[in-house]
């Protein structure tokens, strides 16, 4: 099973992919952390999508379909993968359907976690202030939010076309939202 977690920024995607990957032991794909890996590693990569992430702004169409087309073998093993950040607008999208369908697979569901933007300043103060994460300072993380209403929401109709979204409350506790994905799943 293929399945997209989808949400703004701090809507606890990681949270439940990593749940995810732990109880049904599939493969998490999230951009975010393999391009935080890549800057963390110093490599060309890393030093490239840097200033691009502090900034907040988004990384280039090409370099994260690059990094996710490179860890699809992995999922492909694993009998699926959650996609965490990815894709982002309709031509990811578009790349990552033509990417699935030369491997004889497809985007199976789209869950939407949806959190009002007041919470999702709260979420976010708290996780700069824990981490430190560049990324997630108050400005870089308004830059971020914004990108997600401006380019990535339009994503939903998409989906929603293909009726392969489903839509949960994200407001809820960790455990309600897990058990609201975990129905969506066995439906």
């Amino acid at each position: 099973m293929n399945l997209i977690l989808f949400g703004p920024p701090a809507a606890g995607k990681g949270t439940q992919a990593k749940r995810l990957v732990d109880a049904r032991k599939m493969v998490q794909l999230s951009t975010g952390d393999m391009l935080r890996a890549a800057i963390a590693s110093g490599s060309a990569l890393g030093k490239r999508v840097s200033g691009i992430m502090e900034r907040g702004d988004l990384v280039s169409d090409a370099i994260v379909i690059e990094l996710i087309e490179a860890r699809l073998p992995e999922a492909d093993a694993a009998g699926g993968a959650i996609f965490d950040g990815f894709p982002r607008n309709v031509a990811q999208a578009e790349a990552l359907d033509e990417m699935l369908a030369t491997r004889g697979a497809k985007i199976d569901l789209v869950v939407r976690l949806k959190v009002d933007d007041p919470a999702l300043m709260q979420r976010i103060a708290g996780r700069f202030a824990e981490s430190g994460r560049p990324d997630d300072n108050p400005e870089s993380f308004k830059v971020r939010l914004d990108a997600y209403n401006t380019q990535t929401a339009p994503l939903l109709p998409y989906y929603q076309s293909q009726g392969k979204l489903v839509e949960v409350d994200g407001m809820g506790s960790v455990d309600a939202v897990a058990a609201a994905i975990d129905k969506a799943l066995d439906a």
